[in-house]
């Protein structure tokens, strides 16, 4: 009689398998990350303009910017619900500035705080690495 053949992987075989599978996780992993919070960061950096629109809105009405947020505009992005990523923030009088601060899932985002004033200036606060608003906006 013939002896019995084995075919498929050997522990080994798998193992190194496994290794590389790992290996490019873990590379692919953190750029997916990045990825994300990018998206995040564009998503909110538009809402922040939609601020803005509304912080102008209530001047042509009033004459001044408002102290806070509008009335009726969200305190968080996204707008229309879902897990809050960035907190709105609006300081109004003669001039405004407003600005949207990473929170939960974005708080490690490396372009920090973006800012917006009624002049169009953007900027980044609490940035790390030498980003420039260019960078993030």
């Amino acid at each position: 009689m013939k002896p019995a053949r084995y075919s498929g992987f050997t522990l080994v075989e798998v193992m190194i398998a496994l290794a590389i599978v790992a290996i490019l996780a873990s590379i692919a992993y953190p750029s997916y990350q990045e990825q994300v919070r990018k998206s995040r960061r564009g998503d909110c950096a538009g809402e922040l303009q939609l601020l803005a629109n509304a912080m102008e809105r209530s001047f042509t009405l009033t004459g001044t910017y408002p102290a806070g947020l509008p009335a009726g505009f969200s305190a968080t992005c996204p707008m229309d619900g879902g897990t809050p990523v960035y907190n709105f923030a609006a300081v109004g009088g003669a001039t405004f500035t407003v600005s949207a601060a990473p929170t939960g899932q974005q708080a490690g985002d490396k372009c920090g705080t973006l800012t917006l004033t009624n002049l169009g200036v953007r900027g980044i606060t609490g940035a790390s690495g030498g980003l420039t608003p260019q960078d993030c906006w």
